[in-house]
C-alpha cells in the first residue's frame, strides 16, 4: 500500500503543476475572450472562439503605436495630468503606471539582482536594486533594494548600505523566477 502512495505522490507532482496551470492559463484566457466578446460582438451577433483576445492584443498593440507618436504624445500627458490631480487615483494610477514601467517599460528597475547581508550571522536575501540615488532621505551611502515575496505578487523595501549589497552576475529573470518560486526553481532551467 505504502509503494502505491508513495508513486500516487510522485504522480501528483507532475501532474498537478501541469494541469493548475493549464487550467489558470485557460480560465484567464477564456474569461477574457468572454467578457470582450459579450462587450464588443455580441450586439453584432459575432460570436468566434478567441476573436476576444485577439480583439485586445491588437488594440493594445495600436493604441502603443498611436501613444508614441508626437502629435498624440501632448494629449496623452494632459489626460496623465487630470490623473495626477485626483487624490485617490492618481495614487492607484501611477504606482501601476511605475510598477508596470519597471518591468516592460523604458524604465526597467529588476534588471540588477544583489544579494543584500541582513545580519553578521550570513543571513541574506536576494533584492533588485530600484534607487542608487537616496539624497532626498538624506542617505547618501546607502541604496533602495526591492526584495519580491515567493508566491505572491508583493514584497519589501529595503534601504540597505552599500557595504552589505553584493551584485549578482545571473539573469534578473531567473533570479525573479527563483525567489517567487520560494528558491525552488534551478535557475537557468
Amino acid at each position: 500500500m505504502k509503494a502505491v502512495l508513495n508513486n500516487f505522490f510522485r504522480g501528483l507532482l507532475l501532474v498537478f503543476p501541469i494541469g493548475a496551470t493549464i487550467y489558470i492559463v485557460y480560465a484567464l484566457v477564456n474569461w477574457a475572450n468572454n467578457s470582450l466578446n459579450t462587450l464588443i460582438f455580441e450586439p453584432f451577433n459575432i460570436d468566434i472562439p478567441g476573436l476576444g483576445i485577439v480583439t485586445v492584443f491588437l488594440g493594445v498593440s495600436l493604441l502603443g503605436f498611436i501613444c508614441t507618436r508626437a502629435f498624440i504624445r501632448p494629449l496623452v500627458n494632459y489626460f496623465e495630468g487630470l490623473i495626477g490631480k485626483l487624490p485617490l487615483v492618481k495614487i492607484i494610477y501611477t504606482s501601476i503606471k511605475e510598477l508596470t514601467e519597471a518591468f516592460v517599460g523604458e524604465k526597467k528597475k529588476f534588471n540588477q539582482p544583489v544579494l543584500i547581508r541582513m545580519n553578521d550571522d550570513g543571513l541574506s536575501r536576494l533584492g533588485f536594486i530600484t534607487s542608487r540615488d537616496l539624497s532626498e532621505f538624506e542617505l547618501p551611502e546607502m541604496v533602495a533594494v526591492y526584495c519580491p515575496h515567493s508566491y505572491n505578487f508583493s514584497g519589501n523595501l529595503y534601504f540597505v548600505e552599500q557595504s552589505k549589497v553584493t551584485p549578482v552576475k545571473l539573469n534578473p529573470a531567473e533570479i525573479m523566477k527563483y525567489i517567487v518560486s520560494a528558491g525552488i526553481t534551478d535557475i537557468n532551467s
